[in-house]
């Protein structure tokens, strides 16, 4: 599961998303990738899920990168605990996700194969997500 080695403060303020991506947000590595369409906390966990979705539909063939890391601690009270005493102890962390952020990206394998994989991936993941391509992909004819 993706988490920090180390953080500078243990617990975080929930904190405000508003508007679109200001980086991130355009294809780096890969050929085809998956771009969201709407702001989320995306847990380690979800991040995990779809990228082993991904690993499996190519059969480990090309090569995938992802594009977001799980640094915001979320924290959480045991359950049936009174009201005070503080905030609760970090549960699980999340990667903030605004509209526009470029999630995954695949190369090495064809445009048919990739679109599945990156489909089955946005099925883990709980943000409406867009399949982009590089302007400049050709298929290769083999």
């Amino acid at each position: 599961m993706l988490q920090p080695k180390k953080t500078k403060y243990r617990k975080m303020q929930k904190g405000k998303m508003k508007g679109n991506t200001k980086r991130g947000a355009e294809l780096s590595f890969g050929s085809f990738g998956i771009k969201t369409l709407e702001e989320a906390w995306i847990t380690g966990r979800q991040i995990e899920a779809a990228r082993q979705a991904v690993s499996r539909h190519m059969k480990r063939e090309g090569q995938i990168w992802i594009r977001i890391f799980p640094d915001k601690p979320v924290t959480k009270k045991p359950a049936e605990v009174r009201m005070g005493k503080g905030k609760g102890a970090p549960e699980y962390f999340v990667a903030r996700i605004s509209p526009g952020r470029m999630l995954f990206e695949a190369e090495g394998v064809p445009m048919e194969v990739a679109k599945e994989a990156l489909r089955l991936a946005a099925q883990k993941l709980p943000v409406a997500t867009r399949f982009v391509v590089r302007r400049d992909y050709v298929e290769e004819s083999i």
